[in-house]
């Protein structure tokens, strides 16, 4: 499991580190102390459990989560803030639905237990969880159709009308944003491209510059591709990049 700990006093967060290792020896442990490092952490890389000082020295942590909980992967992600100030934990479960918090100076045993239940219930479900994901499309008419997560290639909407394209064929679904798309796959792995696509970042074969503010994207044994817009291309190229073995071509 990867972590992220985003505490802008270095004794702290070396001691906070110390104390989550205790739990579990293997955990991968980021770090960060403000906010702008935290979030580039937190794109390039996919965290499972956060814990975030509300008050940081550049911005607030509240801030933070706000942003994390607007990029699709971390939705749902475990959140636990680290705060002095126990008058703006209301806002933070309101605002953010975080899982809990700790009060500084931190109670090693509290924070242990807490840590403890998240990574017990994550290696519990995560077999199950990943084993096959799969989404109920309703098509039409009362016709459904459920289509494995990791069959899809991409995801398509246009004027209300949403295009899955996978492995088992193509799927029209009327009145599907793709926000509510994003939100139905709940995928590491499908990130938004472009305002009118999504893609499975492991199908990726090419991308293509087609002008200065756009690429298309060519995915593996599969003849359609898709768009790449400016605004998503940091994130998109990123995990072609380090993650695969295809080809990027500026034309």
């Amino acid at each position: 499991m990867n972590i992220l700990i985003v505490e802008d006093d270095n004794t702290q967060r070396r001691n906070l580190k110390k104390m989550i290792l205790e739990v579990d020896k293997t955990l991968l442990i980021y770090e960060a102390e403000d906010k702008d490092e935290a979030l580039k952490i937190s794109i390039d890389n996919t965290i499972d459990i956060f814990y975030i000082d509300i008050g940081l020295k550049n911005s607030s942590g509240l801030d933070l989560a706000i942003d994390l909980r607007k990029i699709c992967k971390y939705e749902f992600s475990w959140i636990i803030f680290l705060t002095t100030h126990v008058e703006y934990i209301t806002l933070a479960f309101k605002e953010v639905h975080c899982y809990d918090y700790i009060l500084k100076p931190y109670n090693k045993q509290e924070l242990i237990d807490i840590s403890k239940r998240i990574i017990l219930h994550e290696g519990n479900n995560s077999k199950t969880v990943m084993e096959r994901k799969h989404v109920v499309f309703d098509l039409k008419d009362g016709v459904f159709v459920k289509i494995y997560v990791d069959d899809i290639f991409f995801i398509e909407v246009n004027i209300r009308t949403c295009t899955v394209h996978s492995k088992k064929g193509e799927y029209e679904v009327k009145g599907l944003s793709l926000k509510q798309a994003l939100k139905l796959t709940n995928s590491k792995d499908i990130i938004q491209s472009h305002k009118s696509f999504a893609v499975n970042i492991n199908y990726i074969s090419k991308i293509e510059k087609i002008n200065i503010k756009s690429y298309e994207l060519f995915f593996e044994n599969y003849e359609k591709s898709a768009l790449l817009s400016w605004k998503c291309k940091d994130m998109i190229m990123d995990n072609f990049l380090n993650n695969k073995s295809g080809i990027f071509k500026i034309s």
